[in-house]
């Protein structure tokens, strides 16, 4: 028989055998009103640093509450350290893109602005308890940094030159994902998706002028941007061996 599993909570405080974690009054919401639990209810909290570990609830109520930490049930374990760039879309598809980037184990989200970006306000708090919400559901032990937003020429003139970018090109012109993905798997990388209406030309002539860049092709069809990261995750992700991973639960 499967073992019951315990909802999970991410933590950013230090996970050790009797340590106190302190709830927040949105964790609390969730645990009291959501899940409907109470005093003792068992609930795994988890980190990058210290791994996932089952808790207690020793005191929960509207305004916030408290787990006691008992035992470890599963130890840290290293994470792809895989980069995505995205010019923001519209709400309801962007909140979809955070919640499939994370689930397919992205390590670190940086919203760009591009010539074509449509220049909505991004709500980064919302953005985040999408990401938290989707590494609780998908079992990952980290949540995705979420970077501020920044001009997509300015994130390319402080860009690392050891992390390779890989830039999927709606226009054609770029070399298959399958072929360029093998090539791409040794070092740090990170992909870039454009915006509704795709990148304007002169972006595209200046990161052809850039060492570290690959224009990427994600075949015949042009692809909506939230269709475009899952796409191009999913690929490399199969083809870097992620998929023949087995989850440690």
């Amino acid at each position: 028989m499967a073992r019951h599993r315990e909802p999970r909570l991410y933590v950013e405080g230090l996970l050790a055998p009797g340590g106190v974690v302190e709830l927040d009054t949105g964790q609390a919401h969730y645990l009291r009103s959501v899940l409907r639990l109470d005093r003792d209810a068992a609930v795994a909290g988890f980190n990058a640093s210290d791994g996932e570990w089952l808790s207690r609830i020793a005191q929960i109520g509207k305004s916030g509450g408290r787990l006691i930490v008992e035992r470890q049930l599963r130890s840290p374990e290293p994470e792809p350290d895989l980069w995505l760039l995205f010019a923001p879309i519209k709400r309801t598809r962007l909140d979809w893109l955070i919640e499939k980037a994370t689930e397919l184990g992205i390590s670190a989200l940086l919203p760009v602005w591009t010539a074509r970006t449509q220049s909505e306000r991004l709500n980064l708090e919302r953005l985040r308890a999408h990401a938290v919400a989707a590494a609780e559901q998908s079992e990952r032990l980290s949540v995705p940094e979420l970077r501020p937003p920044a001009r997509l020429d300015h994130v390319l003139a402080t860009w690392p030159p050891e992390r390779h970018l890989a830039v999927c090109d709606e226009t054609g012109a770029g070399e298959p994902i399958g072929d360029a993905a093998t090539r791409l798997l040794v070092g740090q990388l990170a992909f870039l998706i454009g915006p509704e209406g795709g990148f304007d030309q002169t972006e595209l002539d200046a990161l052809d002028k850039l060492s570290f860049v690959t224009r990427i092709g994600l075949g015949p069809r042009v692809l909506r941007a939230e269709t475009a990261v899952l796409a191009a995750l999913a690929v490399f992700q199969a083809i870097a061996g992620d998929w023949r991973r087995t989850r440690n639960r």
